[in-house]
């Protein structure tokens, strides 16, 4: 069961695995409509790019496919309502899509399909040229700059749960909505230019990009333990719970930690892997481009000795 308040369903029953991922319809709904809108707008720039006889690359597909449905899950179910009410399953709302959604949406390199598949001429070439031309601006150049992406990571923990900024914005279900949107947004900034997948305004070496990865571990950690050791709740919103649920108000901001800790833990291992894993590849790749132009020079070199051995003037180049 669940009541409403202003549109929005609120759950009144305690949570389960069941009633939490239950689906739920109601003003908040505009987060996952936009979410579906993105996953067929992107599986149709696949079909346009595969109707053209371009191979795009599967696991970006599945990838991009698979960030999508975490989104759902934490905000088109009854996620939404406990996350109103419960700090633990709010901090699993906000890290899902901060991290886990947000990696796989980016190793699905969203921009690189949107300008392959966008018309370059036509009407709705302005489309493609609209995100061209914000992808070259100075101000995407400044939010991509890893400086600026990290500080927004990190700072938005710090800023929304230590200040009052998150007790007004959960006064609505619009402020709670925009408050999830900043999340996504900063994660795919942060893993947009730690992945490097897509043409990004700020482009760092891979080494640099692994540094980004990792810097702020110690500051992610430092927060979940400040939950964690808290003595009295950090927020309002979640100081009181329904008495019938049975929940422990520090219990569940003990939890609440935990989950910040899982999350800033291995997620940050896997993309550090896969970070790793694209440098050993275009060192790879660099070195088979240099092996043959040594073979090239080589070969060219051969000729020109077999030229000379037979009496014939040197090839001037």
């Amino acid at each position: 069961m669940a009541a409403d308040m202003g549109g929005m369903q609120m759950p009144v029953d305690p949570p389960t695995l069941l009633t939490l991922f239950t689906p739920q319809v109601d003003v908040t709904s505009i987060f996952p409509a936009f979410a579906l809108l993105a996953l067929v707008l992107y599986l149709l720039g696949v079909r346009s790019l595969g109707r053209r006889g371009v191979r795009w690359p599967r696991r970006r597909t599945v990838n991009f496919t698979l960030g999508i449905v975490t989104v759902l899950l934490v905000t088109a179910t009854q996620v939404m309502g406990y996350g109103m009410m419960l700090f633990s399953i709010h901090m699993l709302q906000k890290m899902v899509l901060a991290v886990v959604s947000a990696m796989l949406i980016m190793l699905g390199a969203p921009v690189s399909l949107a300008i392959r598949t966008l018309p370059r001429r036509g009407r709705a070439a302005v489309w493609r040229t609209l995100l061209v031309v914000v992808m070259r601006s100075r101000t995407a150049n400044l939010l991509t700059h890893p400086v600026v992406t990290t500080t927004l990571f990190i700072g938005s923990l710090y800023g929304f749960y230590l200040t009052p900024v998150f007790d007004v914005l959960m006064r609505h279900w619009a402020g709670s909505l925009l408050m999830l949107a900043f999340f996504l947004f900063t994660g795919l900034l942060a893993f947009g230019g730690a992945f490097g997948l897509d043409p990004w305004p700020h482009r760092v070496s891979a080494p640099l990009r692994l540094v980004e990865l990792v810097v702020p571990g110690p500051l992610h950690a430092f927060f979940a333990v400040a939950v964690m050791m808290a003595s009295t709740p950090l927020v309002e919103t979640f100081r009181q719970v329904p008495a019938s649920w049975d929940v422990d108000v520090m219990t569940d901001q003990l939890a609440a930690g935990n989950i910040v800790w899982g999350f800033g833990e291995l997620p940050t291992i896997i993309a550090v892997a896969i970070v790793f894993w694209q440098w050993v590849r275009s060192d790879e790749r660099q070195a088979r481009v240099t092996d043959r132009r040594v073979e090239v020079d080589l070969e060219a070199y051969n000729a020109e000795l077999a030229r000379l051995a037979a009496g014939q003037r040197p090839t001037v180049r």
